[in-house]
């Protein structure tokens, strides 16, 4: 049996650190993974000189599968990020981002399972038409959505719901003022929904669904969306589950997907051992299901919501006093 190779961006901050508690949990389990390590963020530019060296780019080519940790893109004018320059280098146009509720962390809600689908390569995110005008004063951005880009992440969700069993699939747009865009994403996610007949399919406008989304949470099961609404709709997801620190995200194409922590880099408490590595140990898990290596992946979200729960050797976020190695080993044992 072939060996899977896999590409890891440890990343910047607190990156490294949560990479590496993730490698150990893969390895516990049994994966066999080979690992080529690769540069991105201000580690690369600090080594190549660039924020994503083409050696990087080359190795996520060769095996199609990467795990990465977070990265930062520095402020100011001529710097692209390097999430955006990876999803269209790979055409990674689904952006899966589920939250899952997990009893011991100091969430709002109880018993939430969502799934936001995001479309990752078009809307407001595409960088079209960016202008600011010589003297300062005005700005404008271009925002294009395609047939084929709003029926491709449509499908996907569609699917994805009845694969995974999902009753309801709710389309989220502001077709109501944003009638071109907006409107043919919702006119293709009807379309779509006809084609499904064994699962719901329900349309929200992006205001009412944030305000829906705080109020009555468990009437959502999937959502698909564009990329900016589905940006700031899986933040908010993530926050009902106790933030960014219990939320992964999945950047999926056609032949090549990248997994990752969806928080930022944290730079204040970097190589401090505080960082709760649960977002990208949750990535690897969806890495694994990927790679249709499902009992694997049962195993380690076993583990982990048995540590959560139980309260062994938790991080500070997470209500406990300790720090990031402490609670990898806690994992391991129950591996």
């Amino acid at each position: 049996m072939t060996q899977q190779s896999i590409t890891v961006i440890r990343g910047d901050g607190i990156g490294p650190d949560i990479i590496d508690a993730a490698i150990q949990i893969l390895d516990k389990v049994g994966c066999n993974f080979a690992y080529d390590y690769a540069d991105a963020g201000l580690m690369a530019l600090e080594n190549h000189g660039e924020l994503l060296p083409d050696e990087t780019k080359e190795l996520i080519a060769k095996n199609k599968v990467a795990l990465k940790g977070p990265l930062t893109t520095p402020v100011g004018e001529g710097f692209t990020s390097i999430n955006v320059s990876l999803r269209k280098q790979f055409k990674l146009y689904a952006n899966l981002r589920p939250v899952l509720s997990f009893k011991g962390t100091k969430a709002r809600y109880e018993d939430i399972d969502i799934i936001t689908v995001r479309e990752n390569t078009q809307g407001m995110y595409s960088g079209l038409g960016q202008t600011v005008s010589a003297d300062g004063e005005e700005a404008e951005a271009m925002s294009k959505i395609t047939r084929e880009g709003a029926e491709k992440i449509v499908v996907f969700a569609y699917e994805l719901a009845r694969r995974e069993g999902r009753k309801k699939v709710t389309a989220v747009h502001k077709a109501n003022i944003l009638k071109s865009t907006s409107g043919l994403f919702l006119k293709v996610a009807r379309e779509v929904g006809e084609r499904y007949p064994d699962i719901q399919s329900d349309e929200m406008i992006v205001d009412n669904c944030c305000m829906q989304l705080v109020m009555n949470p468990h009437q959502f099961d999937v959502i698909v969306t564009t990329n900016l609404f589905g940006d700031i709709l899986s933040d908010l997801c993530a926050g009902l589950v106790g933030g960014l620190g219990m939320a992964p995200g999945a950047n999926i194409g056609e032949d090549c997907a990248i997994f990752e922590a969806v928080h930022g880099s944290a730079p204040d408490i970097a190589g401090k051992n505080l960082a709760n590595p649960t977002s990208v140990i949750l990535a690897s898990i969806q890495m694994l299901e990927y790679l249709n290596m499902g009992d694997k992946a049962e195993k380690i979200r076993a583990a982990l919501k048995d540590v959560i729960e139980s309260g062994d050797r938790t991080t500070r976020d997470l209500g406990g006093e300790h720090g990031t190695s402490d609670f990898t080993e806690a994992v391991l044992e129950r591996l």
